[in-house]
């Protein structure tokens, strides 16, 4: 059984976007579909050009990542949602390996762990990244940071239908909040300790450009999650 992937990549204005594309049609999983949301671009757009026919391009005005994700998960027809930012890129089998772990573990929503590269792909060897080694330190960890890449994360699709979308209010740190809200619903997010994404660090990223706004909305998901996750943890752990 190969149930349908849906990978969906927000761009705006990333010179990346060709190898992100690229990434996703090299997977060795034999069925997936590519849905690029193209966010209100103005430049770079070229690039997208070699691959027409092989994915689907969505436009829309220029409303932020959460936005398009919303936009890609409504046009989704397979039954597993996967987020790829336009300035990573995906190894090989990371969807063949993700699926069936998922499959056999029979499991809704996992995460993977990733690298850190640099504008010229390069290695950056010194950013640590989070190891868990069950279920029950992903929930702690929340209580402190957003333990999870969004792009490392596997999702069935029904899933959005019982909690809802992203949040276009927070521009910068959506993927948090969702997670937050999939463990207060009782989903648990299972971890495959494999490497399976490149995450790339450099000065164009958002992250990098918005870290003032970023950690303001950090602070409003702490602030309104944390009691609540809390008090899960209290009784479910």
């Amino acid at each position: 059984m190969n149930p349908k992937v849906s990978v969906i990549i927000p761009f705006y204005n990333c010179s990346y976007v060709d190898q992100a594309i690229e990434s996703a049609l090299n997977q060795t999983y034999p069925n997936i579909e590519i849905i690029v949301v193209d966010d209100g671009s103005t430049k770079f757009k070229e690039k997208l050009v070699p691959f027409e026919g092989g994915i689907v391009y969505i436009k829309k005005e220029n409303g932020g990542t959460a936005t398009a994700l919303n936009e890609g998960i409504r046009a989704a027809t397979g039954e597993y949602i996967a987020w790829l930012s336009s300035d990573d890129y995906f190894l090989p089998d990371k969807i063949a390996k993700q699926i069936s772990f998922m499959l056999n573990k029979k499991v809704e929503v996992s995460f993977t762990n990733y690298n850190y590269i640099n504008e010229d792909n390069q290695p950056v060897e010194h950013w640590g990244r989070p190891v868990f080694s069950n279920n029950d330190d992903v929930y702690r960890a929340f209580l402190d940071y957003n333990a999870i890449n969004g792009c490392t994360v596997m999702i069935k699709k029904e899933i959005f239908d019982h909690i809802g979308y992203f949040y276009p209010d927070l521009r910068y740190t959506q993927d948090y909040e969702m997670w937050m809200r999939l463990l207060l619903h009782g989903y648990k997010i299972y971890y495959l300790d494999e490497e399976l994404t490149k995450f790339r660090v450099h000065k164009e990223s958002g992250t990098y450009k918005n870290q003032e706004a970023m950690q303001q909305e950090i602070l409003i998901i702490k602030n309104y999650y944390g009691p609540l996750l809390k008090e899960y943890i209290a009784r479910h752990l």
